[in-house]
């Protein structure tokens, strides 16, 4: 499923000290190839007398790239490590619960995700999750609540993801736009009420052209 949030730069993975020092060397190991990514990140990590906010930014970009290969318990040993070393990371333990989601263990991620909107509040990446793991435990309103809200705090781009995802499950006619109207939340509305058998994301190679 189609996360923005998936491939991101180093400086905009940490706050404060921890966005300097990614800063000093932004390296391969933020790079969108996966494999490149893989070879880069574990490089930065073996390399000695890195500060602890690079090496936990390597682990957790080395992390998205086995979840993007599926490899979703060893990207969540990465995510381990990272954490480790900076327990307030906000966007590790929101992946980190989304990776749990892929693997089929979402109420594992529960913990991590709402610490992480401890942290982000607004993030409407961590509330998608949050809605992801309410829809599959068939908690139907407050799946409901955390969509809504993500599609309100992330903007055009996060509701045209779900207008194509929803339209991809033939529950949704409108237009692509951005817009939120009542006929996308009545098709949110029936995709929740699906269980884990809908998914209002499209798949990661599906809707480039809509959200660009």
């Amino acid at each position: 499923m189609m996360r923005r949030w998936l491939i991101l730069p180093l400086a905009f993975l940490l706050a404060g000290a921890m966005a300097a020092a990614a800063a000093e060397d932004a390296h391969d190991c933020d790079k969108p190839e996966v494999e490149g990514r893989i070879r880069a990140c574990t490089e930065l990590i073996e390399t000695p007398n890195i500060s602890e906010p690079r090496r936990a930014t390597a682990y957790a970009n080395r992390a998205l790239a086995y979840s993007l290969r599926g490899q979703y318990e060893t990207s969540i040993k990465d995510y381990d490590n990272a954490i480790a070393l900076f327990p307030d990371f906000a966007v590790a333990l929101n992946n980190r619960a989304w990776a749990y989601f892929k693997w089929g263990r979402a109420s594992q991620g529960m913990t991590d995700v709402q610490r992480s909107l401890q942290l982000d509040p607004f993030s409407a990446h961590s509330l998608d999750t949050r809605a992801h793991i309410y829809q599959t435990q068939g908690q139907q309103q407050l799946a409901q609540r955390d969509y809504e809200a993500a599609m309100v705090y992330g903007g055009a781009r996060m509701v045209t993801l779900y207008q194509c995802g929803l339209k991809m499950n033939q529950l949704y006619s409108g237009p692509n736009d951005g817009v939120i109207r009542a006929e996308l939340l009545a098709a949110l509305r029936a995709c929740i009420e699906k269980g884990g058998a809908c998914d209002p994301l499209p798949p990661d190679e599906e809707c480039r052209e809509a959200t660009s």
